[in-house]
Formats: C-alpha cells, structure tokens, sequence
C-alpha cells in the first residue's frame, strides 16, 4: 500500500486514477507521494519515504527543486494539462484591455437610481470606453509552449498578425503553430513589433524582470501587455510608470500584488488561470498517472529534475538509481550491473536496471550516487 499526501485539494476523478493500492490524503506523516497545487513546499520537512511529488500544474516554483533533487526525490508537473484554460482567460484579458468593458460596467452601476434616463444617460456617456479592436493588431507572444502556442494559433484565428519569440522552441512544437504565426530569434523584434505583448514563459534568473524600463522603451506607445506567467516577469514600478506616461495602455495580470491593485491601467485577476474543472481534472489526472507510474515501473514522465526513462521491464526485479552524472560513477554502477540503462538531465542521471542478481546494496555504496531503490 503506498500513501500519497495531498497539499491541496485535488480532484477525485484524478486521485481514483491511483487504485486500491494507494491512499490519498491530507494528512499522512510518511508518504510514498506528494501531490500538489499551489501549496508552498519551501519550508516543508521532506522525509526519507517520499519518491515523488507531483504538481497539479505546470509552474514549479511553491517545490525546493535543489532540495529534492539532493535527496533522490524526482518532482513531475503536468504540462498542457490547464494549456487550454490559461489560453481562454490570456484571450479574455486581451479583449478586457482593448475594450475597457470593466471600467464601462463599473461606469454603468453609478447610474442606477436614474429610472427611465438610464438609457439616454448610457447612450451619452458611453464614448469614454471607446477602445481598439483586436482584428489586424500585431501580437507579440513570448514563450511558445504548450500555452503560449495555443494563445499564438487563436489570435491568428481571430486576424491578428502573430509574432513569437521561443530561444527553445522544438521542430515538433514549431510545427503545432499556426502557419499564420511568425516566428524570431530575436526578442527585441518581439517587442518593437507588438501592440500587444503575452508572457508565457517560467520564473527563473534570466526572465526575472524581463519587462522594465528598458525593455519598455523598445516597444510601441500605448502597447497592451498581458502577463499570465509568473509576477516576477515584470518589474511592477517600471509598468507603473509606463502607464503613467502613456507607453503602456493596459497591463493584465493572473497575479495580484499589492502595490499594483486598484492602479489605474491595470487589471489584476485572481489568479484563474487554472480555475476550472476541466484544467483541475486533467491536471489532477495526469499527475497522478504519472505518480503511479514512477512508483510501480520507475517511468520518468514529464519530470522537472531527472531524465524522461519508459522502459519495458525485461525480467526479474527492477533497479531504479538517481545518480550524479559522472562518467565514473556510471561507469561503476555498469559494472555492478552490465544491463543498465543510463539517461542524463544536467547534474543528475538515472539509471534503470533489470536483473536477477542482488545488486542494490553494492550500487548504493558507490560514492555519487543518490538513492536507490528496487521495484519487485
């Protein structure tokens, strides 16, 4: 029996994916598994009996990667699984910045009380909520992954001209967008081009603040910026500025901080990009599947910290090893085991075996390695 700790509430249809052989819960002090929405990990104690965690989503930051990856714990996400969801409400934020319909409803509530010259009153005041329409605008789209790609594909469907900018953008990711969609090496094409601008790119050191002053000032005046990502994309009291001066028409955000709610030119929305029961099933799904499949075959899917394995298994018992990648260490765990296979992420590599000698205690006291575990 396996015990899997839920740190957020996680859709049923997702956790009955696991079987009778595992228990899902929020409260369990040794488990197999965590899985995981947005609950923070940081400060969390992660002990010895923990294999996996799971993220019902596609950002990782809540999870201490480093720690994990110390500790031999593989962490998955769920990529695409809430792409299509995101993708809505980054359209919806498009369309609220152009039009300002909120400022026109908010506009409208005051003229309650009025009776019948409500009608003539909306009809003469209605022309301060004049905004652009979307059709023949140039979008600029950074990130062209799983969200990034469908954002770029309906855009291009609604007219818009789609430039996107992707240093990492694979043959088979490339050949998903729209023919429509245009694509550049060079970031700053991206932003000269755009009236409207959509992040979907992850939080790390090189995308921390990669909208502020400067980058700002390659762009066009009035330009729409839309950030779904992360909130650490942008500097806040640069795209403050930026709409006090006039460069930034509308800034649209899922991630509210304090010192940019209730400023003018901003739409700050809760944090909905996922928020709905399609997004939290698949995501809930998928992670699941994936937690299973780690456990019992030693699958690597969709990983964030060790190499993508599926293997067959050939015969006898199976030997999983999270090792340093080092030829040397390979190299030793080969010799303790000649049917090995190795794969490699960076720092860290992974290694599948399947024997029907006892080898693990000879693997696990070979210096470089980082656990291992054996799968009857």
């Amino acid at each position: 029996m396996y015990n899997v700790l839920t740190l957020n509430k996680i859709a049923k249809v997702g956790l009955d994916r696991l079987g009778d052989n595992y228990t899902a819960s929020g409260e369990c002090t040794a488990p197999d598994a965590v899985i995981v929405r947005s609950a923070a990990m940081h400060d969390m104690e992660l002990p010895d009996s923990l294999l996996a965690i799971a993220r019902a989503g596609a950002g990782t930051n809540n999870i201490p990667i480093d720690k994990c990856t110390q500790q031999g714990i593989a962490v998955f996400n769920t990529p695409g699984a809430n792409a299509n969801a995101v993708k809505e409400l980054v359209l919806t934020g498009m369309l609220l910045a152009s039009r300002n319909v909120l400022g026109g409803i908010a506009w409208e509530k005051t003229l309650k009380g009025n009776g019948d010259q409500v009608g003539k009153m909306v009809e003469k005041g209605k022309s301060q909520f004049v905004g652009p329409e979307i059709k023949g605008k140039t979008l600029g789209v950074v990130g062209l992954g799983a969200i990034g790609a469908l954002v770029a594909n309906a855009a291009a469907a609604l007219g818009m001209d789609v430039i996107g900018y992707d240093p990492f953008l694979t043959p088979a990711a490339a050949a998903r967008l729209d023919a429509a969609v245009k694509t550049t090496a060079d970031l700053d094409t991206v932003y000269a081009e755009a009236d409207y601008l959509t992040l979907h790119v992850p939080l790390n050191a090189d995308t921390k603040g990669l909208i502020n002053a400067d980058t700002l000032a390659k762009m066009k005046d009035c330009v729409r910026i839309m950030n779904f990502s992360r909130d650490g994309l942008v500097n806040s009291a640069d795209i403050l500025a930026g709409i006090k001066s006039g460069k930034i028409a509308a800034y649209v955000t899922d991630f509210a901080t304090d010192d940019i709610l209730g400023e003018e030119g901003v739409i700050a929305i809760p944090h909905l990009g996922a928020s709905t029961p399609e997004s939290e099933d698949n995501c809930a799904m998928m992670a699941a599947d994936q937690i299973k499949a780690y456990i019992e075959t030693g699958a690597v899917i969709n990983s964030v910290n060790l190499p993508r394995v599926e293997l067959a298994k050939a015969a006898g018992t199976r030997v999983t090893v999270i090792h340093k990648s080092d030829d040397a260490v390979t190299a030793q765990i080969k010799a303790a085991a000649a049917e090995a296979v190795t794969a490699v992420r960076g720092d860290v590599a992974y290694t599948v075996i399947d024997t029907e000698a006892d080898v693990a205690d000879a693997i696990a006291a070979i210096d470089g390695v980082i656990k291992v575990r054996v799968i009857k």
